[in-house]
């Protein structure tokens, strides 16, 4: 064989083993039972179906991805969770505006094929769309060697959703006194990693050897679609924030209506293991507010009536509680009080 030739697999993209993932991911998201879907995994794009009994349907889109969780994915070598955050931080977008998701794409950008890296990333995908009642309709895996370094990954994530007009959640349905609500976390979700990461590198901390942040800092990201629709389909919520980069004032803010206040008590929020870590590491209250969930994954606004009715849909583990209400004022969001941090 004449060495001189010049192949693309020689340049570092092998495209009989991106060939071999696509049709390893074909075959593990066509396992349902039932109906047959008309997604085309492979193929130039992928149809799929429009729910025909919502009225005057609306289509909301969705686009995320983990940050830099990938990081600590690469370090401890564990990469079966890491989809799971990709579909949560898209689809507990979708929710905000009262949508269902319908389908989800994705996007691997990667130095060199490693099929088995890959296929427990995608295997994470299927099972957060299936926690989310969506499907995986396709994405991309790009081989880019000279772009990341031997090893490194990016992943990102598309959602598309589907609301009828009468459902969407618009911020002048709030009113005054009504509750604000906390459904917890799981853990940091996909926010503030970069933080941890450079505390965890200052302190030379060996996370492969500590038990508690191995199992804490790859926990996926609590995916709230089922119980939140459910809520929407009872007109039991008038407003929700997902609570992700930039923490609990900046989320809320975004869907509290002009000349409206939500009045938050800090110390009532229910507080976790791994941010009490966290505080303890010399970061102030306002950075840890604005950097971290705080163990508020979730914020639904309803009316106080209906508290009893929105809490039986919830597991005890995640079951919501009060932390504020709505007022009028000029600040959107007013944070009283501090968190009990012990």
């Amino acid at each position: 064989m004449n060495k001189k030739i010049f192949t693309y697999k020689k340049s570092g993209v092998d495209i009989n083993a991106a060939d071999k993932f696509v049709k390893f991911i074909s075959s593990v998201s066509s396992r349902k039972k039932g109906k047959k879907k008309f997604s085309n995994i492979g193929g130039f794009g992928s149809i799929s179906d429009i729910p025909t009994k919502i009225k005057q349907p609306k289509i909301v889109a969705c686009t995320d991805g983990v940050g830099t969780k990938i990081e600590i994915a690469n370090t401890l070598n564990k990469y079966d969770t890491i989809g799971i955050d990709l579909v949560a931080m898209s689809v507990n977008d979708l929710i905000v505006q009262g949508a269902r998701p319908l389908l989800f794409l994705d996007y691997i950008s990667i130095n060199k094929i490693d099929s088995k890296k890959l296929k427990l990333i995608i295997t994470g995908i299927i099972q957060g769309c299936k926690q989310a009642e969506c499907e995986l309709v396709g994405g991309e895996t790009a081989e880019m060697p000279g772009t990341y370094e031997k090893g490194k990954f990016d992943i990102a994530g598309f959602a598309v959703g589907i609301v009828g007009k009468s459902k969407i959640l618009k911020k002048k349905k709030i009113k005054p006194n009504d509750i604000i609500l906390a459904i917890p976390s799981s853990g940091l979700h996909s926010n503030g990693y970069s933080l941890v990461r450079y505390l965890i590198n200052k302190k030379k901390i060996n996370i492969k050897k500590n038990r508690f942040l191995k199992k804490e800092l790859l926990e996926p990201t609590k995916i709230y679609v089922q119980e939140v629709l459910k809520l929407i389909d009872k007109n039991l919520i008038r407003g929700c924030a997902n609570i992700t980069g930039g923490g609990l004032a900046d989320n809320i803010k975004r869907i509290i209506p002009e000349h409206f206040s939500a009045e938050i008590d800090l110390d009532k929020i229910k507080i976790t293991e791994i941010f009490r870590w966290l505080k303890k590491n010399n970061i102030s209250d306002k950075e840890m507010l604005k950097t971290f969930n705080c163990g508020v994954g979730f914020c639904l606004i309803v009316n106080p009536k209906n508290l009893k009715k929105v809490s039986k849909f919830f597991t005890k583990k995640y079951k919501p509680y009060i932390i504020g209400k709505i007022s009028k004022g000029k600040n959107k969001v007013k944070l009283n009080g501090a968190i009990n941090w012990i």
